[in-house]
C-alpha cells in the first residue's frame, strides 16, 4: 500500500466531513498562489502542519520527509532564479569565475524566496487533502461539483491500477534480489530494464484480467462505492471561513 494511502486511513481528521477539507484545502492553495505578500503562505505552512502533525496524528518525521521532495524541486527550480552569470557583479551576491561573476540582485533572492515559500505552502494544502481524505471521499465531492462521471470513473481506475503496478513491481524486484541481479552497477541498470520491459507485459496481462473481473461482476461502464456520510459541523464551517478571510486580508492587503 503506499504510504500516503496508509496514513491517510490512519488520520485523525480522516472522519471529518470531506467537503470541509476539500474547500479549505483549494481555498487555501489559491490564496497561496495569488498571494503578493509572504505572511499568508507561512499562515499556510504553519497551519496545515499543526493540523496533519498534531490534529491528523501524521508522524513528524514522516510528514518533513514528504515535504523533503517537493523541496528538492523547488531549489533547483528557483536556482534559474536567483543565479545568473554575469560580467558585472550584482548587489547580492556575486562570486568571481575568471572574469566572470556567478551572481545574483536582491530583488532576484527576495523573488525566488517568495516563489519557494508560496510553492511550499500550496504543497502542503494538497498534502493535508491526500493525508487526511480518503480518495473514495475527494471522488465523491468532485462528483457533488458536477464533474464529468467519465472523468471520476477514470481517476478512479487510475488510482486502482497504480496498486497493481506497484504490486507487480515489488514482485519482480524480488525476484532479480533473490537471483542477484543488482549486484553491480551494470547488473542492476540490465535488471531494471528487464523489470521495466516485463513490467509493461505484465500489466497489460492485468489490466485484462482486471476488467475480465469487472464485468463478471455486472460492470456498466460506473464504478458505485457507497459514500461514509460525515455531516459538516457549524463550528468547523465558521472557522474555516474565518481562516480563509484573514488569509485573505494577509494575501492581498499586506
Amino acid at each position: 500500500m503506499i504510504v500516503i494511502d496508509k496514513l491517510c486511513y490512519q488520520s485523525g481528521l480522516r472522519y471529518v466531513n470531506a467537503t470541509e477539507k476539500f474547500v479549505y484545502a483549494m481555498f487555501s492553495l489559491l490564496l497561496c498562489v495569488l498571494s503578493r505578500s509572504v505572511w499568508a503562505p507561512l499562515l499556510v505552512f504553519t497551519a496545515n502542519g499543526i493540523l496533519t502533525v498534531k490534529k491528523g496524528g501524521i508522524p513528524l518525521f514522516r510528514y518533513i520527509k514528504l515535504l523533503l521532495i517537493p523541496a528538492g524541486f523547488l531549489l533547483v527550480g528557483t536556482a534559474a532564479i536567483l543565479v545568473n552569470i554575469s560580467k558585472t557583479p550584482l548587489d547580492a551576491f556575486a562570486f568571481p569565475v575568471g572574469t566572470w561573476y556567478i551572481t545574483g540582485s536582491r530583488a532576484s533572492v527576495l523573488w525566488g524566496g517568495l516563489l519557494c515559500v508560496r510553492a511550499l505552502a500550496a504543497v502542503t494544502c494538497l498534502y493535508f487533502l491526500s493525508l487526511n481524505t480518503t480518495m473514495t471521499d475527494i471522488l465523491g465531492v468532485l462528483a457533488k461539483l458536477h464533474l464529468p462521471p467519465l472523468v471520476i470513473e477514470l481517476m478512479m481506475l487510475v488510482y486502482r491500477f497504480i496498486f497493481v503496478l506497484l504490486e507487480t513491481a515489488s514482485a519482480i524486484m524480488v525476484s532479480q534480489e533473490s537471483r542477484l541481479g543488482n549486484r553491480t552497477f551494470g547488473s542492476g541498470i540490465r535488471a531494471f530494464g528487464g523489470m521495466t520491459a516485463s513490467l509493461f507485459i505484465l500489466a497489460l496481462r492485468k489490466s485484462g484480467a482486471l476488467y475480465d473481473a469487472m464485468e463478471s461482476r455486472c460492470y456498466d461502464g460506473r464504478i458505485r462505492v457507497l459514500p461514509q456520510e460525515n455531516p459538516a459541523k457549524t463550528e468547523e464551517m465558521i472557522m474555516i471561513g474565518a481562516f480563509e478571510i484573514v488569509l485573505a486580508a494577509l494575501a492581498f492587503l499586506v
